[in-house]
């Protein structure tokens, strides 16, 4: 979310842009899926543009937000880190991805049905924009959101995922303090930030930037590359 439809279509072109970047980049299939959530987050700004556009209420813009905001995003992330952290490194490394995937699916499950069961709301203040869903237990559902978002990232192993997950949750506080008082609606920048790490993710992986390829002499000499390199957990 940004402070105006002109911000959150500006932030969400360049957030794309980056996510394009990060899947043109991944060499491997399993980095696929956190290498496009850059892709996913630029799509949800430029959803809330039209949004703004729109004046707010509850039309198509504000359920295409609610879904990428409520279920998708705490049953994606948890999988996308799974994917692009497999094997998992160290002991009891299975578990670490098994707790925010579970966390994830009941959170996603729960959102769901509240979102099928009822109508979703957005109502413009200055420069914020107010979501009416009238979740049920509000504070279990969001202990499960961010175990499964932002714990994903913590207990993945992997330095550079551990500081985003740092800097998200510690970024996600700010931003909502600054969105509760009705300032300003500042989650288009820490989304931005979150996109530049998942770019440094991906470009630090062995062999980024090479292309897809398929066949026995591919496999070798993806095998060859995967040898030179250092791979971090």
């Amino acid at each position: 979310m940004c402070w105006s439809a002109t911000a959150d279509l500006v932030a969400g072109t360049a957030i794309g842009a980056v996510g394009a970047v990060c899947v043109i980049r991944a060499r491997r299939v399993r980095d696929l899926p956190l290498a496009a959530l850059p892709l996913l987050l630029g799509a949800h700004q430029i959803t809330e543009a039209v949004l703004w556009h729109g004046g707010g209420g509850s039309g198509p813009a504000t359920l295409v937000w609610a879904v990428i905001a409520l279920p998708v995003l705490p049953l994606y992330v948890p999988l996308a880190v799974a994917a692009g952290t497999w094997p998992p490194q160290g002991p009891g490394g299975v578990l670490r991805l098994a707790v925010p995937l579970a966390a994830g699916a009941v959170t996603a499950a729960v959102l769901a049905h509240r979102l099928a069961s009822t109508t979703v709301t957005a109502e413009i203040h200055g420069r914020t924009v107010g979501y009416a869903v009238g979740l049920p237990a509000p504070a279990a559902v969001l202990a499960g959101y961010l175990l499964a978002t932002v714990g994903a990232l913590l207990l993945s192993g992997d330095r550079i995922l551990r500081l985003l997950g740092a800097v998200t949750g510690a970024g996600a506080v700010v931003c909502a303090l600054l969105w509760r008082t009705a300032f300003v609606s500042t989650w288009c920048a820490l989304a931005a930030v979150a996109s530049l790490l998942i770019l440094c993710w991906v470009g630090r992986r062995p062999g980024a930037g090479a292309r897809f390829a398929s066949g026995p002499g591919a496999r070798k000499a993806g095998d060859d590359s995967g040898r030179r390199a250092a791979p971090e957990p």
